[in-house]
């Protein structure tokens, strides 16, 4: 039976998208800053998972998670790396990619 409450997976979720959509465009973000303001301590790998598995058609600003490097994480020769790279140049946001 359902209590229509939300489980704590999903609550963990919605910490971790609310977080990544308030931040402004040309900012960044590390992953673990992301878990820490979710209230999530070392959870930069969960961040990571979540963003891994959003939509192709997501209006979430995922582009804006970068590792505690300044770097974006994705490969550059893969399709996600070049379209985050792309997204942060549009934003005009610092990265040391």
């Amino acid at each position: 039976m359902s209590t229509g409450l939300p489980t704590p997976a999903e609550e963990r979720l919605a910490r971790v998208l609310a977080v990544v959509c308030s931040i402004p465009a040309g900012e960044v973000m590390s992953y673990g800053e992301v878990a820490r303001q979710a209230g999530l301590g070392q959870g930069a790998r969960l961040v990571a998972r979540v963003l891994c598995r959003l939509p192709d058609d997501t209006e979430v600003p995922w582009h804006r998670v970068i590792n505690a490097r300044g770097r974006v994480s994705l490969p550059v020769d893969s399709d996600a790396g070049r379209e985050q790279r792309r997204r942060l140049l549009i934003e005009g946001a610092v990265c040391r990619d």
